[in-house]
């Protein structure tokens, strides 16, 4: 019976069986190291039979293979033990050379290169651990959520209008009619508080945005939530809190090789993350460095930047909820506050020099819609299945999302998104 890299020090001097991919072959005077890699690391075979030697040397790396013999104690091999007196069965065909040595403890090759063969790229452990390191996010997400009394769903990702208004969505073809691919799960999440109170998914999102920038993509993973009976957007950031801390938690408990290898700084995630209102930010903004922001509806990237800073220094936070951002720049579903309706109940989180969560309370009453709608010049016929939901009466309700691949890229300090994102899909990539 098969069993992990990780498990063959617990069987020193019995009869063991690996399988996985050839990571590296050694050929010394008298002996030959193989190095087998499989799920949970590397385990290495010591040959000294001329023939498997000799098959050995004509095998290329990355060849899924098996391997049977004795588990011995070597505390030079990796994990403190090696398979001796080794059979060796090949499972797959001899495998293509790769665009770079996957032995190798650094990735030498450019982005590009990785993202065109990511295939076999992928399997190198230091491209593969970002993605332990997602997996884990959103186990940390769900988990927290849950925790909450949230209920996981799962909506349409072809819709019929527009989420956010605007031309920034991609048109489909529906049968001879025309649809979109979703901005966001927003309309559905809102409707289903009227089900469930409480709401989260996990899923593709897309935004047709020529961006080509290293923190923008055309589809991306989002982190959605939405939650009834709020008072204002002060609840929602309570439970952002709590599942950035659940998803950073996650990470040390269920990623801590993929923590080890790229040398992460987890971040402490404060009881109750700082907070500065958009135009009191503004104020700082414009007092403490060359610029002045006052008049701007949203904050450029290096405003983000020093204002994350600022917050580390002031407060000793690397997260920051940038509040109160202008009407203006939210979309049309967002809830003004009711003493300075010029700005929203909505916020940032900022992390480490960039916007990693959008949210906010939103409208729940029908004839609020309406006249937001008719405020914007918009009819409301196309969003008719969207508003059914307030006719029928919905609770003071709000929530946010938060993307998956720019959280992780700045958990790791990746500097494109590019790295923590499977198969990424942008003006110019849509393969592989």
């Amino acid at each position: 019976m098969r069993i992990l890299s990780s498990q063959v020090a617990e069987h020193v001097g019995e009869t063991v069986c690996v399988a996985g991919w050839l990571h590296r072959v050694r050929a010394l005077k008298s002996v030959t190291f193989a190095v087998v890699r499989d799920r949970a690391g590397l385990v290495q075979v010591v040959a000294a039979d001329a023939e498997l030697v000799k098959r050995l040397g004509e095998l290329p790396e990355e060849t899924v293979v098996e391997v049977e013999g004795t588990a011995t104690a070597n505390p030079q091999a990796p994990g403190g033990v090696e398979i001796t007196s080794p059979v060796l069965r090949e499972l797959s065909d001899p495998a293509l050379t790769p665009p770079f040595d996957i032995y190798r403890p650094v990735v030498t090759a450019a982005l590009p290169t990785v993202l065109d063969n990511a295939a076999v790229t992928l399997r190198h452990p230091r491209l593969r651990a970002p993605f332990e390191i997602s997996a884990a996010s959103v186990s940390g997400f769900r988990g927290a959520l849950e925790g909450l009394g949230f209920t996981e769903i799962h909506t349409p990702k072809v819709v019929s209008s527009a989420t956010e208004s605007g031309a920034n969505v991609f048109k489909l073809d529906w049968f001879g009619r025309n649809a979109y691919l979703a901005q966001s799960p927003q309309f559905y999440k809102q409707t289903m508080v009227g089900v469930f109170e409480r709401v989260f998914e996990v899923g593709p999102v897309f935004r047709a945005e020529p961006h080509d920038t290293a923190r923008h993509l055309a589809q991306y993973t989002s982190l959605d939530a939405e939650l009834g009976f709020v008072t204002d957007h002060r609840d929602v950031m309570a439970v952002v809190r709590d599942a950035v801390a659940g998803m950073v938690a996650a990470i040390a408990e269920r990623a801590p090789a993929a923590v080890e290898l790229l040398k992460v700084e987890l971040p402490e995630v404060p009881a109750e993350i700082p907070s500065i209102h958009f135009a009191d930010a503004q104020e700082l903004l414009a007092r403490e460095t060359d610029e002045d922001p006052r008049g701007e509806p949203d904050l450029a990237p290096a405003h983000e930047r020093w204002l994350c800073d600022w917050a580390v220094r002031e407060h000793g936070s690397q997260f920051l909820f940038v509040t109160g951002y202008p009407m203006a720049k939210r979309p049309f579903y967002t809830h003004p506050d009711p003493e300075r309706p010029e700005f929203s109940n909505s916020f940032d989180l900022l992390f480490r020099g960039l916007e990693l969560v959008t949210g906010g309370q939103r409208l729940h009453r029908h004839s609020d819609y309406l006249a937001a709608l008719a405020a914007r010049g918009e009819s409301p016929e196309p969003y008719a299945g969207y508003l059914a939901a307030f006719a029928h009466g919905m609770p003071p309700h709000g929530g946010f999302a938060l993307g998956l691949e720019r959280f992780v890229a700045r958990m790791t300090g990746a500097d494109n998104i590019r790295w923590t994102t499977l198969f990424p899909r942008d003006l110019h990539r849509l393969t592989p």
